[in-house]
């Protein structure tokens, strides 16, 4: 039963990975990377389980961590042009 559910994981992840090619607009592909994580993160969970290794849940919360930090910091980037966010205005002297 597992290795079905691991099995259906990779099918995911092989649509997500079709998605993120494919995707329309860029925010499509960041959603389709930020799937790819997710679907590894419970891959991780299943071999984990699969395998009898517990601590395979530690690394995989961790993998989760990393990916919701890393999409965030992607869209800021696509969003701003840079990690700093928007550009203060406040140093330009007033136009007349």
């Amino acid at each position: 039963m597992f290795i079905a559910a691991a099995a259906a994981i990779l099918v995911g992840m092989a649509l997500a990975l079709v998605r993120a090619a494919l995707g329309p607009s860029v925010y499509d592909r960041i959603l389709a990377v930020n799937m790819m994580g997710t679907k590894t993160v419970l891959l991780i969970g299943v071999l984990g389980f699969l395998t009898g290794r517990p601590d395979f849940l530690d690394i995989a919360m961790v993998y989760a961590l990393l990916n919701f930090v890393g999409t965030l910091a992607v869209l800021k980037f696509h969003a701003y042009g840079s990690l700093a966010g928007p550009r203060s205005d406040a140093d330009d002297p007033p136009s007349s």
